[in-house]
């Protein structure tokens, strides 16, 4: 769930981001043997560059690694950096693959927290 929040210093309207507690996004669509996958990682994905409210810069907190296996075997990992936008968006192909096959996907962040979640491709 998106709230609206007003931010003053810029008296402009925000969407702030939803926590990182709800589920990873996985679409999943089988065309022949490929799989064309496309993935939303809700995360804040902090810089440490921002001033908060208190005038004291956020904390640094941003997906680092994010691992998609596929029955068992690992088809893509990144490494990513605090460049990366609020819920990171990735998409990508996968050969070889099957209806039935689980493909699971898992992030780490850079204060050591882990998600997973995976779906089966229909």
């Amino acid at each position: 769930v998106r709230r609206r929040a007003h931010d003053r210093g810029h008296r402009r309207w925000l969407w702030l981001s939803s926590t990182m507690n709800e589920p990873i996004r996985i679409r999943c669509r089988l065309r022949g043997d490929v799989a064309e996958v496309t993935v939303l990682m809700p995360h804040p994905m902090e810089t440490g560059l921002r001033v908060g409210e208190a005038g004291t810069l956020v904390p640094a907190h941003h997906i680092t690694d994010v691992a998609v296996t596929l029955a068992g075997r690992s088809v893509f990992a990144a490494s990513m950096s605090f460049a990366v936008s609020r819920d990171p968006l990735i998409a990508f192909r996968v050969g070889g693959a099957r209806a039935g096959e689980c493909l699971r996907v898992t992030w780490r962040d850079s204060n050591g927290d882990t998600r997973a979640d995976e779906t089966v491709i229909g």
